[in-house]
């Protein structure tokens, strides 16, 4: 494993997206775990990506999602689909990108200095696999910039996955 490289403050996003997406490439390697690979990802985005309090997954788990790798404060485990960020993204299946978490309508305060936040969908043939959350300590933290950088990012997990830790695309998988 190589050591990651730092980045240059002040990287237009676009730049720093490009070469975090990178990195991600080099960190997960020929891993193939899900867990392995998210906590990998997890931790890449917490020391690198700039002005962040909080980066992890959380895990579909019928109409749930259950906290799964992690770095920052402690949170919450279990978030019910359409509750919070986090269960708005899951049930929106689209990325959610809330400038202020006091003004978004049933936010779950899990690290009360968390007072912005994107949560991208993790998507394999529209099966909802969990969310990756980000949150940051700043307003207006995230913009559209970051939507798009974020879900490149995403892109790059996913590519990591084997077949079996993917949802089976047979059947009922296929249709959700």
């Amino acid at each position: 494993m190589q050591p990651l490289a730092q980045l240059e403050p002040g990287t237009p996003k676009d730049v720093l997206y490009q070469q975090l997406c990178q990195q991600l490439q080099e960190l997960l390697g020929e891993e193939q775990n899900f867990i392995a690979n998210a906590a990998n990802t997890s931790a890449l985005l917490f020391h690198l990506l700039p002005d962040v309090n909080w980066a992890g997954f959380y895990i579909a788990d019928g109409q749930d999602l259950v906290l799964g790798p992690f770095q920052g404060k402690p949170a919450c485990v279990r978030i019910p689909f359409g509750k919070g960020v986090c269960g708005a993204a899951a049930a929106q299946r689209r990325t959610v990108v809330v400038p202020d978490v006091t003004k978004f309508d049933g936010h779950i305060f899990c690290d009360v200095s968390s007072q912005s936040e994107i949560v991208v969908p993790l998507l394999n043939w529209g099966k909802l696999l969990g969310v990756l959350d980000v949150d940051s300590a700043t307003i207006n933290r995230f913009d559209e910039d970051d939507k798009e950088g974020m879900e490149s990012l995403v892109s790059v997990f996913l590519a990591s996955q084997t077949t079996n830790d993917l949802p089976d695309l047979n059947g009922e998988a296929a249709l959700s």
